[in-house]
């Protein structure tokens, strides 16, 4: 195995990029995610680390948040009385040296999900001592968070003591979430347990440090620590492991007593063992869900990177959680939950981790409440789900958005009011879920419900008018436009969501008649109700052009202004901010072609392939992909249409989403969407890989350096192994 193509690494110290590696250099295990902030800390640092689950709506925000939990990574090492800290040079020339960081290397190991830091460092009195840190987040006990510090003397012989804490002393970025915060510090174990401020919820972290030297266990209000001291000589070493455990009142009643027992255990079985259980626990994930590419390392590498991202994030225990748009990586959304999730990450999750992502869907069933009172509050029937959700499955997008930093400004939001489609996008997951799984109880005890019920509310959303039905306030993917009239992807989504959700009646009829029966009479599925849905299919306007053609992305779109988006080059971020909110709103471009989407969903559903070529002439100019979502969407069309200069293009701009930072905001945390829209710009774009009547098939559209493409899938509980070759058409599965 080619380690390069398993790691990514920073060498030496970027400092103007500290917040880009706090988030790429994150770990997590499905439970929780971290961000790689030192251990001793660093000016303008954002140490964070994001339980799943645990919201809380602080009175200074207009809408909950995840909450970030105590920093479990603290250490703190001094070297002859001077602290380790990441100096690069001397500043004062005039004062005497405060320790020196001499040189520095950090790597992030994919397949392991292990991050090490190699630090050099020159304290004050000449010493110098080679320090190395690793951490992980055990994938084997989601509970248990590990920590190595091994320092090795290169010269001198240095008085080394090391600090341990846990600091509660943490806030979102200056909102306070925790009170009632409790220390316990005693016979080597500190604790920390503390309890949001609005929701409730408790969370507990308990750690320990080995014994090698007598410790000293220091109680404090909001960092409990322990301290031990060590004396070495020249070319001596010493190795510290700091073992901690998470719980919150999600799992246990008595979190702070689960996680102390947790905490003491694991010490007791050693970092080592820990460390190989993990490794061997990723070692499955990854012989499912890897894409290996052979020709181009930079895609090889951008995709492990992704994959391991979307894993970090995917709870494996829990079926009352879901990924929000930036997964557990940063503060970016507030951590909720959007369509990002059905649409993007899901799809990799469904043919390669089932059982993960039958947990993402019962996470919308389990709201399906707070779908139905949406509906109600809005004066629709059925499920409406929100377009932002967090715990409670309530409707948690803002009103209006931050003050900008220069006039103090706000926009109003409308998504959570007018982007409906993300009911038809939850739609669309449930039925990809089960085709590709074969999960008849899932369907039958769940999916089935929330399919059918999102159908109700479209079915009471269409406006009937002049001898047609209409959607009308719509905001479509491409949010740009707000409130249009006629939104061809949602108007053609809805059709395709009120057929199958015909189709998928009459399965249950044949197949599960005693829960057809149970969902007509809760769901009031009368003939007139049914007979409607048919009547909306089969006269709901889908805006189309037979002049040219080609789909209308709403109606009066062509009537903005046309604003040639290849003319805005090259620039970092969408061509909205450069054009101002109004203009943007008054003209052609777009976020990202919601026809575009269209055509990756459901294919040649949407037309012809000319009818398809004209739509993907039309809108790929106007698209400034000021989404992240977009560009992999795009290479999976284009390949689809055999475009496929077009399609690489598109491909490495969303490889480089964050890996490269090309949208420049990789600080708030990873692109979950993109991570989920590469995977499936190869395996159904570049490998064409489709279910037909009798199974997966493949019709590849390689670029031409790749020479290979090997992956697995999961098809009715069955491991599929495929491999495409170049020449193109040379594919075995």
């Amino acid at each position: 195995m080619k380690r390069r193509l398993w790691q990514l690494n920073e060498y030496p110290f970027h400092p103007e990029k500290l917040l880009y590696y706090e988030t790429i250099f994150a770990i997590g295990n499905g439970y929780l995610g971290t961000r790689a902030t030192f251990e001793e800390g660093y000016p303008d640092d954002s140490p964070s680390t994001l339980v799943h689950g645990i919201f809380d709506h602080a009175p200074s925000m207009q809408v909950p948040e995840l909450v970030g939990a105590p920093n479990w990574l603290d250490i703190k090492i001094t070297v002859d009385g001077t602290p380790l800290r990441m100096i690069t040079e001397i500043l004062d020339m005039l004062k005497p040296p405060e320790g020196l960081l001499l040189g520095f290397r950090r790597t992030l190991e994919l397949d392991r999900a292990l991050l090490r830091r190699e630090v050099l460092f020159r304290a004050a009195s000449g010493a110098t001592v080679r320090v190395v840190f690793e951490r992980f987040a055990s994938l084997a006990d989601v509970h248990v968070l590990c920590q190595r510090v091994r320092i090795v003397v290169v010269e001198g012989t240095p008085e080394i003591v090391v600090e341990s804490g846990i600091d509660a002393d943490v806030t979102n970025n200056g909102v306070a979430h925790w009170k009632n915060i409790q220390t316990h510090a005693a016979d080597g174990l500190i604790g920390v347990t503390a309890t949001t401020q609005q929701s409730g919820y408790t969370l507990s972290m308990a750690s320990c440090l080995n014994r090698v030297s007598p410790l000293e266990t220091i109680a404090h209000d909001t960092r409990p620590h322990v301290r031990t001291l060590v004396n070495l000589g020249q070319n001596q070493e010493v190795v510290f492991d700091k073992i901690t455990s998470v719980y919150t009142s999600r799992d246990t009643v008595d979190p702070a007593q689960a996680a102390q027992n947790s905490a003491h255990a694991a010490a007791q079985t050693g970092y080592d063992a820990l460390l190989q259980a993990h490794t061997d626990e990723w070692a499955a994930y990854w012989r499912d869900t890897d894409i290996e590419i052979e020709g181009d390392e930079r895609s090889q590498v951008a995709l492990r990177f992704t994959a391991y991202h979307i894993l970090i994030a995917a709870p494996r225990h829990d079926d009352d959680v879901s990924i929000g748009a930036k997964t557990l990586s940063g503060y970016g959304y507030k951590g909720h939950v959007f369509w990002d999730t059905e649409l993007f990450i899901l799809p990799p999750l469904t043919l390669s981790q089932p059982k993960i992502a039958r947990n993402l869907l019962m996470y919308r069933y389990k709201r399906l409440a707070g779908a139905r009172r949406k509906a109600r509050a809005n004066g629709y029937e059925g499920a409406m789900f929100p377009w932002e959700s967090t715990d409670t499955g309530e409707e948690t997008t803002p009103q209006w958005s931050d003050p900008h930093p220069i006039d103090g400004t706000r926009i109003r939001i409308w998504t959570g009011e007018h982007e409906q489609h993300i009911s038809t996008d939850i739609a669309y997951a449930i039925l990809q879920y089960w085709r590709w799984s074969g999960d008849d109880e899932f369907l039958m005890k769940y999916g089935a419900e929330i399919v059918l019920d999102t159908a109700v509310f479209w079915g009471s959303r269409a406006e009937e008018k002049n001898g047609r039905y209409e959607l009308s306030q719509q905001i479509g993917p491409d949010e740009y436009h707000e409130n249009v009239d006629n939104s061809v992807f949602t108007n053609r989504m809805t059709i395709w969501h009120l057929v199958e959700a015909l189709n998928l009646l009459a399965w249950l009829q044949k197949h599960a008649p005693t829960d057809a029966e149970r969902l007509t009479a809760a769901l009031d599925l009368t003939p007139a109700r049914l007979a409607k849905w048919q009547d909306i299919i089969n006269r709901m306007v889908v805006p189309f052009d037979t002049e040219k053609q080609r789909h209308i992305q709403f109606d009066g779109f062509f009537d903005l202004e046309y604003i040639p988006v290849p003319n805005y080059e090259p620039r970092v971020g969408g061509v909205w901010p450069m054009l101002g909110h109004q203009r943007a709103l008054g003209s052609q471009v777009l976020k990202q072609a919601d026809i575009v989407m269209l055509m990756a969903l459901i294919g040649d559903q949407v037309g012809s392939r000319a009818i398809m070529l004209n739509n993907w002439h039309t809108y790929y100019p106007r698209t400034d992909h000021g989404s992240s979502l977009s560009p992999a969407m795009h290479a999976w069309v284009a390949a689809r249409l055999g475009l496929m200069d077009e399609a690489e293009y598109m491909f490495d701009h969303a490889a480089g989403i964050d890996l490269e930072d090309n949208k420049g905001n990789i600080r708030d945390g990873i692109h979950g969407a993109a991570s989920g829209g590469l995977w499936q710009a190869v395996v159904f774009g570049f490998c064409g890989l489709h279910l037909a009547e009798t199974g997966p098939k493949l019709d590849p559209r390689l670029p031409p350096h790749w020479k290979r493409v090997k992956f697995n899938v999961y098809y009715r509980g069955e491991r599929r192994e495929f491999v495409v070759e170049n020449p193109v058409g040379v594919a075995r599965a």
